[in-house]
């Protein structure tokens, strides 16, 4: 039995860490296709497009034990909510993460994107009147802090764009915690497998359709690296790592998942100065570790051992 027990809680170690990359180095391959002359919808639509057949499945498979009466049909409300879910979670917020990559560097983007857990924090104080510790106060300090020094060091680089780019990620990094908390709720009775599947099949429609009313079947005329890249993308960046996380959480729970996601904006310094040759600095590295202490502080709440979404900045 304890062996066994042993079992699953490295298992869920490992897709844990390995989850947190994969879906980190999604800035990797976002870059690399910007090397092709695609723009930041290229890049979502051939992503949703790609990955689209995999959730499409699994959404069927949950409809059909849903007809069957295996599990509970979906109201008008809750159908609502997953579509709303599945814009500002899947496409929203990804679109503009990859707008903003164009401006800035992949490390950066990266330590944006876990501003999202502050983000939840500061949301569910102002409207849900949740106060908040001052353990979570010194997390945000920490987290701001270090995304500061790396912003500095980006405009000190690349100019005035980083701060465009900053933004467009910031939007993103919000619209994600705005889907944290709107599935906080729902995931209890509806399930992590089934939400993700309905609110990814949702925001494929709706990158589609923003894809084809502005580019058109013309826009699918690209050259085989794009594709290639894409189905790099929309498999071992999007589909593989959204279940492993999602498996993880069921073998070591949710806090534990979230803080092996650190493992993501350090992993990302080391991937983008392999592949796309970006330096690593002094600054990058003390802004990363300022990133990785605060989301450490705040995976440190007393009775953390609920289960629920870990709080991956996906994406």
């Amino acid at each position: 039995m304890a062996e066994i027990s042993r079992r699953l809680f490295w298992t869920g170690f490992v897709l844990a860490g390995l989850g947190a990359v994969l879906f980190s180095a999604k800035a990797i391959v976002a870059k690399l296709l910007y090397l092709h002359g695609v723009d930041a919808l290229d890049v979502i639509g051939f992503r949703m497009l790609l990955a689209f057949p995999f959730f499409a499945v699994i959404a069927w498979f949950q409809a059909r034990r849903a007809r069957q009466g295996l599990i509970a049909r979906l109201g008008w409300r809750d159908s609502l909510r997953i579509c709303l879910l599945g814009f500002i979670g899947y496409y929203l917020s990804s679109f503009l993460d990859f707008l903003g990559l164009q401006y800035i560097s992949a490390g950066l983007e990266r330590l944006i994107l876990f501003l999202a857990p502050t983000f939840v924090l500061l949301i569910s104080a102002w409207f849900l009147k949740k106060p908040i510790s001052s353990r979570q106060w010194l997390a945000m300090a920490l987290a701001y802090g270090g995304v500061a020094l790396v912003f500095w060091d980006d405009l000190s680089v690349a100019g005035e764009h980083v701060i465009l780019g900053s933004a467009c990620v910031l939007g993103a990094a919000f619209s994600y915690a705005m889907y944290l908390i709107g599935s906080g709720e729902l995931i209890e009775r509806v399930t992590a497998t089934r939400l993700t599947a309905y609110a990814m099949t949702v925001s494929t429609v709706v990158t589609m359709a923003h894809f084809f009313t502005v580019k058109g079947w013309a826009g699918l005329d690209q050259a085989f690296p794009v594709y290639w890249l894409s189905f790099i993308h929309a498999t071992l960046n999007t589909v593989l790592p959204t279940f492993m996380i999602m498996w993880s959480v069921a073998r070591i729970g949710a806090p534990l998942t979230a803080q092996l996601g650190l493992l993501g904006p350090v992993s990302i310094l080391f991937l983008a100065w392999a592949f796309l040759g970006e330096p690593i600095t002094t600054l990058q590295v003390l802004g990363t570790v300022l990133v990785a202490a605060a989301a450490l502080v705040l995976g440190r709440r007393s009775g953390a051992a609920k289960k629920g979404p870990a709080a991956q900045a996906s994406a």
